[in-house]
């Protein structure tokens, strides 16, 4: 029986990068597999990645789902492989094996057949965990985290779903019958192992991992009329690989009938790289599911879940957005839904992104993007595709359309005013359109004053083509003006929606804080980024504080100067340690147009894509976790909180009360990832204190520059006197001001 939900449904992306801090190496989770299981049940799972040391606990967002940790094993040592050859050698010497002989060698196998697919070193450690889900918990993506002696790991997807839960178990090859294949990045496909055929009844959610070179197969029955949708979930799983390229799972559907012919394909789904494949059934028969990673690259966080059956699936919906507290009616395409529209009531119309999903047969859609905006909302009235035809529009307003043929252009225009500054802004992409706008502004001769192809938004932490165009411009004479609206790849039709705001800048702001785990020793210092993303020309300083925290909790460090895009931050933890995590709500205050605005700094991960480019991807909380390790070696405050103002070739002085009465030939401080230009001169310790001289190189830095320091404290080692790997502890973020001679 499936649980029916009548509400709107969040899909939240979630992280797969290790928190990083100066205190403790934080366990750090590659991938969970399944990754996912029905309500109603309880389900084993592995987690694959390292740092694991004494994981205890187990933290699953949401309400309705419990977890424990089983078991923990760690990678095995070249001694403890060779012990096991040799021992698998000697039983296969006997010429009548016993039962416990042939487990024995069965138990062998396994476990150098695991060492020998072990891909990744920061993969090789797993710990099993069983997961508990009530009939009730609500059906999605939850975040989960493992604790362990430093700390909670970074969160890893975890869904609860609906429907019957397949896993497929990887056949085993044996390491001492034939080598492990090298592995190659552009590898010709080849079968890892056995090539897999596991027959399934529909509906179904299918799980498995990829490794290289292999294809997975799933054999079912369906009958002729049956509208079936195969919805896969790998990317949206592991949404950066930080070493490997195109840098995300890049997997590919086929389907094929019982003659064995391809009669359905899909690479991709809406620009985004996990493909949903859907298909009539013609006729009565078996039909056989292929999956495959497009560049036949595979190891053990390739993991992926398909969504089989005859599902409720949005393609697509018009219009993409409504104007916040006002019922609209959006017009929905897609299988097997309820009804062909949706109507969004005005309580749930709340400025920003809502997520919207339908449920048929108490089965759950997938969620598509929806927004809600502030200003004035029209439709885009046909025919608008010339200058003679162009639509009149009076700022501000939101203009929902779509260019419903190749090649197709939507023309506005609109009076203008000489020095009036005009922003036009293009969301498509970003709704799930997939419109790749171009926006181009005119002046009543036809002469182009502005254009735009991609703009980025680095708020969008899953988008990698920032297909949506943005026009910030001023006008230069009182008169009529023309926005022309097209698909760069003269692209078009029915899907092709876009909602084009045109209107005075509306200068704002969002805050992402990065990571969203922090690890540390009671009394320490640890160091946050806390990102600015600007709109519309915002550029004045940003004030962070702890929307909500215990007393002894502080932020050091806590502006975002002017002009400015991001600062290191450093957040002081309690001198007790706490036995569970502390959530922590972050805000940024700004004045603009005079009056104070405030807005949320939302967690998350600043995780990489193929070994160069980062994205910002949000996390449901920032969890703070204060270890049972001793005290911090140096709890340092500094003694004055006004910003440090140095000179261009000039010296500042720093002072810090430091718990420690240690001579200061044991220590070496070294400046972390400082500002270019600003170096650190010497570093003083004395009982209760310690004396900074930083020193700012008048070729490198310029007046006006404010930003912070951090610096770090390191033991010396030895007659060389350089410093270990880790730090003892992390100094308060020192607020600097370049000035002028």
């Amino acid at each position: 029986m499936y649980r029916c939900y009548r509400t709107l449904a969040l899909v939240t992306p979630l992280l797969l990068t290790p928190a990083l801090t100066a205190q403790v190496a934080s366990p750090h989770v590659g991938y969970v597999y399944p990754a996912g299981g029905r309500q109603g049940t309880t389900v084993e799972v592995r987690l694959g990645g390292q740092f694991f040391t004494d994981a205890n606990a187990v933290q699953v967002s949401g309400t309705g789902v419990t977890a424990k940790v089983l078991r923990q094993t760690k990678p095995l040592t070249q001694g403890e492989i060779n012990a096991l050859r040799d021992k698998l050698q000697e039983l296969n010497k006997k010429t009548e094996k016993t039962p416990d002989d042939m487990k024995e060698i069965a138990g062998i196998k396994e476990k150098l057949s695991q060492a020998a697919i072990t891909v990744s070193p920061v993969l090789a450690e797993n710990v099993f965990v069983e997961v508990t889900i009530a009939d009730d918990a609500y059906p999605g993506p939850r975040e989960l985290r493992l604790g362990a002696k430093t700390g909670w790991s970074n969160p890893v997807v975890f869904d609860v779903g609906q429907l019957p839960e397949v896993r497929q178990e990887k056949e085993s090859f044996d390491p001492e019958a034939r080598p492990r294949p090298a592995l190659a990045r552009f590898a010709k496909p080849r079968h890892f192992t056995p090539e897999t055929e596991i027959k399934v009844t529909l509906p179904a959610v299918l799980n498995s991992q990829l490794m290289p070179g292999e294809v997975d197969s799933y054999r079912f029955t369906a009958k002729k009329g049956q509208h079936l949708v195969f919805r896969t979930r790998a990317r949206a799983l592991m949404p950066y690989l930080a070493d490997a390229v195109p840098g995300w799972i890049q997997s590919v559907l086929t389907l094929y009938d019982a003659d064995g012919t391809e009669v359905a394909f899909s690479g991709e789904f809406a620009n985004r790289p996990d493909p949903v494949l859907t298909y009539e059934v013609p006729r009565d028969g078996e039909y056989m599911l292929e999956i495959h990673d497009a560049l036949y690259r595979g190891r053990e966080d390739f993991v992926y879940r398909i969504e089989a059956g005859e599902l409720p699936h949005i393609m697509s919906v018009f219009p993409l957005g409504g104007q916040a507290n006002v019922k609209t009616t959006v017009t929905l395409e897609g299988w097997n839904l309820p009804a062909r529209s949706l109507v969004v009531e005005a309580k749930d119309m709340k400025p920003g992104l809502l997520p919207l999903s339908v449920e048929a047969n108490c089965l759950r859609s997938n969620a598509v993007p929806f927004q809600a905006g502030t200003l004035p909302e029209i439709a885009a009235q046909e025919p608008n595709h010339t200058i003679a035809e162009a639509q009149k529009i009076t700022l501000p307003v939101v203009i929902n359309g779509r260019i419903g043929k190749r090649g197709e252009w939507d023309v506005y225009r609109f009076e203008g005013r000489a020095r009036q500054e005009v922003v036009a802004e293009v969301w498509a992409r970003r709704l799930d359109s997939p419109l790749d706008s171009f926006l181009k502004l005119t002046d009543a001769d036809g002469k182009v004053l502005a254009f735009n192809d991609d703009h980025e938004d680095r708020a969008q932490g899953l988008i990698t083509h920032h297909a949506d165009s943005l026009i910030r411009t001023t006008l230069p004479k009182d008169g009529t003006y023309y926005l022309h609206v097209g698909d760069a790849q003269r692209h078009g039709g029915p899907a092709y929606a876009y909602r084009l705001r045109v209107s005075e800048p509306r200068p704002d702001f969002e805050l992402r804080v990065t990571p969203c785990s922090i690890n540390a020793r009671p009394g320490a210092t640890a160091p946050v980024t806390v990102h600015a993303i600007r709109r519309d020309g915002f550029t004045g300083p940003i004030n962070v504080s702890f929307k909500y925290a215990p007393v002894d909790f502080g932020l050091a460090g806590a502006q975002i100067p002017a002009d400015q895009d991001e600062v290191r931050m450093t957040v002081l933890v309690p001198s007790t340690a706490r036995p569970a995590p502390i959530q922590l709500d972050m805000e940024g205050k700004a004045t603009i147009g005079g009056r104070q605005v405030t807005r949320p700094v939302v967690p998350a991960e600043d995780m990489m894509q193929a070994f160069a480019y980062h994205h910002l991807v949000p996390a449901d909380h920032l969890l703070v976790t204060v270890s049972k390790d001793a005290r911090a070696r140096f709890p340092a405050r500094l003694l004055n909180n006004q910003v440090v103002r140095i000179r261009p070739g000039g010296t500042a002085l720093v002072y810090f009360a430091v718990a420690s009465g240690e001579a200061s030939d044991k220590f070496q401080v070294l400046l972390n990832e400082p500002p270019e230009g600003i170096t650190l001169k010497k570093a003083t310790f004395q009982k209760g204190g310690a004396v900074l001289e930083l020193h700012a190189d008048a070729e490198k830095v310029k007046a006006g520059l404010r930003t912070n320091v951090i610096a770090e404290v390191y033991p010396s080692s030895g007659s060389s006197g350089k410093p270990s790997r880790f730090p003892l502890g992390t100094f308060p973020a020192i607020p600097i001001e370049i000035t002028g001679n």
